[in-house]
């Protein structure tokens, strides 16, 4: 008989069932157990190898984060040879990924519309360390990259669409290019993922994800994911485990769970996002939309060519005409536009304000450029982000029009 202290540690370890679930277990795990010695130095070969499901300590994996690995490979690199990690945060992911491909003295090409936190880790960073970053306009064509390499140039950094005002890239073209040159290519594949493009099909050589958007769907949880070509998995498999960069069983289970749902969410997002944007068009005080999906797009060919539907985030760029009583376009630091842009926010029902998107509900925020772009700075007028939930679009469209009202009052 065992002592009382002992019993309740001993017992209910090991669960002998033959129950089915829908869904797979959460692990939640530090220390990971060998029945022998021997077994122990074998899985410690396997970690140090990154071999699928390997573990001698959760930081490596546990079967809940190596589901969803798996998951990643295949939906993400479907069709070629890749592999996943995952990381805290899409950020995290990102600056992993980079310190594991760059080395102190490489150049590094960025698109210049690049998501903002990416564009400060390239320029502290990686700065510090050695890595020169330059950048490039977001329209640049795979001639134009091909003329500004250097000899040292080690990776070009893509977007498309490209943050805040979604430009397509011909990412097909800058591939093969680079490819061609000896270049790697990473893509961060934010705005479609996980259903609307297959970024391996383009040849890129890895693709960053923030699994905090769409993969989860439910504004809960913080996440992100390198999926890379098995050549460059060795590189990224050190770094990450050499950083301890690492995801918990609850989060990893709250993206796989979300997963499920990805394929009829995504439709809706592209459904609702396409009728308040084309409504937008035809709104007076707008002077653009900026919708890859919609004909007016710059890139709408390419958009086509590539991409197997749209997202729920886009923008609007306000009508300059919309500012003759006396109010500026040149951005929130103007007091007058900073009411307009208030007004037409602040007091939705239902577009709340924040900077994530690619959960259930919808979003607004003013869009500052100034401190986003160097190639070329944004002239336009101000530009409003908008991400459209799973709300009723016609919803969606009073509750903008309200915003426009406000604006007018003001005005």
């Amino acid at each position: 008989m065992l002592k009382p202290d002992t019993l309740p540690i001993d017992v209910a370890r090991v669960l002998d069932s033959d129950t089915r679930v829908a869904n797979i277990p959460v692990y939640r795990a530090s220390t990971v157990l060998f029945a022998s010695l021997d077994e122990a130095v074998q899985k410690a070969q396997a970690v140090a190898r990154g071999d699928k499901g390997a573990s001698t300590y959760a930081t490596a994996s546990t079967p809940t984060t190596a589901a969803l690995m798996d998951a990643l490979e295949q939906i993400e690199g479907a069709g070629h040879a890749t592999r996943a990690c995952l990381a805290p945060s899409g950020l995290s992911a990102i600056a992993t990924l980079l310190m594991a491909l760059l080395k102190p003295g490489d150049d590094l090409l960025v698109i210049d519309s690049v998501y903002g936190p990416t564009r400060n880790f390239c320029q502290s960073v990686l700065a510090q360390w050695g890595v020169s970053t330059r950048f490039y306009r977001p329209d640049a064509s795979a001639e134009a990259l091909e003329a500004m390499l250097l000899p040292n140039t080690r990776l070009i950094y893509l977007e498309s669409p490209a943050s805040y005002t979604f430009e397509i890239q011909d990412v097909p073209a800058i591939a093969a290019m680079a490819k061609k040159r000896g270049v790697l290519t990473v893509i961060d594949n934010a705005w479609a993922s996980p259903m609307m493009a297959n970024p391996f099909d383009w040849g890129v050589d890895a693709s960053v994800l923030p699994l905090t958007k769409y993969w989860s769907g439910h504004s809960d949880v913080l996440m992100g994911a390198s999926v890379v070509r098995e050549a460059l998995w060795p590189a990224l498999w050190k770094t990450q485990r050499d950083f301890g960069v690492c995801v918990g069983g609850d989060d990893a289970y709250l993206v796989l769970r979300g997963l499920r749902t990805a394929a009829v969410r995504m439709r809706q997002h592209e459904q609702s996002a396409l009728s308040v944007a084309r409504w937008l068009e035809q709104r007076p005080g707008v002077a653009r939309v900026i919708h890859p999906a919609l004909d007016a797009h710059p890139q709408h060919a390419l958009f086509k060519r590539d991409f197997k539907g749209s997202s729920g985030l886009f923008g609007f760029v306000l009508d300059r005409s919309f500012w003759s009583l006396g109010a500026s376009a040149n951005g929130p630091e103007d007091p007058q536009t900073a009411r307009l842009l208030a007004a037409m926010c602040e007091g939705r029902r239902h577009f709340g304000m924040g900077y994530s998107w690619g959960g259930y509900e919808s979003l607004i925020m003013p869009a500052r450029l100034s401190a986003l772009r160097s190639v070329e700075p944004w002239c336009e007028g101000p530009l409003l982000r908008v991400h459209m939930g799973l709300e009723d679009p016609q919803d969606l469209i009073e509750d903008l029009e309200a915003g426009f009202q406000a604006m007018a009052r003001i005005a």
